[in-house]
């Protein structure tokens, strides 16, 4: 097997693809838990909302975007992503339209499943189907790449929109994001003119997974080493969901502004692209399969120290552990379901993991913001969710180790 090349010379050989899924990722971000939750105040006194009705309301237009990604994923299989991107993307900009003009606070569920499934849900799946698709030697890397686009939203978007607040008002700039996802299109038709064809159209071209075959999404979920990946996936979501969900609230308990907070939230993203490119060479060196149960370990200490966190420091420090495991959420899992199951129906099946991602991510701030009202304070909180995340790094090890065999003997 051949070298594969350099980072710099691998992105320079490969600029239009990789700067669609970074184009991609970036635009995930006005359906993100870490972006929405930034106008979480404001939603909550426009419409008179409590945090578990503002978490619960959450949890039924996350969780509704969840059963549809399991149908919908699959498009990524059958159409080019010149022509599921852009939909996807005007969607997305609908869905921004829905946010800025709603004034009912029963359709408030509707703007929620309406930018949790074309933000969180179908663009970043768009983006990272393409990249495992597109490349095979070089998987790891071109998923570190695409995931700069998301990287670079979570660094600049919070501490942008919280002083953007300050002059304009909060339904307005939900119009802006929605011109931008118009203009957006353009840029991505653009950068795709000479799209590469799709792999589930050129059988040649494909992957394979384990035992040598290309596994269906039927495969998979029967296989065991799917679902004991699943509390990794969901836990992740859900939990790390949760906190940026509740940040204004944990912002007031723990005796800090929330412009204080979100500006340590950049240190969090140093570390995210730090550990990407890190985990980005080492799936291409070692394989997605031999790094899976370490990744969680960090987050264990992450939501210790939160708890702890008697200054704004500590949790700074919390949030670069979260920005280091974050690299590998970023890049092991979706390396993970190309290495174990192959590329012909990797649509198929990320699209089942994403949508229990999507299912964590609306179970964590409905079950904590009903915690918070129900009297188990936020910051308790954080030390049940460390203990999920050893569990669920625990019951990746022999799976994996499983699954290395397999691959090593299929090879």
């Amino acid at each position: 097997m051949s070298k594969p090349p350099g980072y710099l010379r691998f992105i320079r050989e490969n600029i239009p693809f990789l700067a669609t899924g970074a184009l991609l990722s970036f635009l995930s971000s006005f359906g993100q838990t870490f972006f929405i939750s930034i106008f979480g105040g404001e939603i909550r006194e426009a419409y008179g909302l409590s945090n578990g009705d503002w978490g619960l309301i959450y949890m039924i237009g996350t969780g509704a975007s969840a059963v549809l990604m399991v149908f919908a994923g699959g498009l990524a299989d059958r159409f080019r992503v010149r022509t599921l991107g852009i939909v996807v993307i005007l969607m997305l900009a609908s869905a921004c339209l829905f946010m800025a003009f709603n004034a009912v606070a029963a359709l408030l569920p509707f703007v929620i499943f309406a930018l949790r499934f074309t933000g969180q849900g179908m663009t970043s799946h768009v983006a990272t189907v393409a990249m495992a698709r597109w490349f095979i030697a070089t998987r790891g890397r071109a998923l570190a790449v695409a995931s700069f686009g998301f990287m670079l939203g979570e660094a600049t978007l919070p501490l942008t929109m919280v002083w953007l607040k300050s002059m304009i008002d909060w339904r307005t700039l939900w119009v802006c994001f929605a011109v931008f996802c118009v203009v957006a299109c353009f840029v991505l038709y653009r950068l795709l003119r000479l799209e590469r064809t799709p792999q589930s159209m050129a059988d040649t071209t494909q992957s394979t997974g384990m035992g040598g075959k290309h596994w269906t999404r039927g495969d998979a979920l029967r296989h065991p080493l799917f679902w004991a990946m699943i509390p990794a996936v969901m836990s992740f979501s859900g939990f790390g969901t949760a906190f940026w969900f509740h940040q204004v609230h944990f912002a007031e308990i723990k005796g800090w502004s929330h412009l204080a907070l979100v500006s340590v939230f950049p240190l969090g993203t140093l570390a995210l692209s730090l550990s990407v490119i890190a985990y980005g060479w080492a799936i291409d060196r070692f394989g997605a399969a031999r790094l899976l149960p370490v990744y969680l370990i960090p987050l264990i200490a992450a939501f210790i120290l939160h708890w702890y966190a008697p200054s704004l420091w500590w949790t700074a420090l919390a949030v670069v552990l979260m920005g280091t495991a974050g690299g590998g959420q970023a890049t092991l899992l979706n390396a993970c379901w190309a290495e174990f199951y192959g590329t012909k129906h990797i649509g198929a099946i990320k699209s089942a993991a994403a949508a229990l991602m999507v299912l964590g991510s609306a179970i964590g701030p409905g079950l904590s913001g009903w915690l918070i009202d129900i009297g188990v304070g936020f910051e308790v909180q954080q030390l049940g969710y460390a203990a999920v995340f050893a569990f669920a790094a625990l019951i990746l090890i022999i799976p994996t180790r499983n699954a290395r065999n397999v691959l090593s003997a299929s090879a």
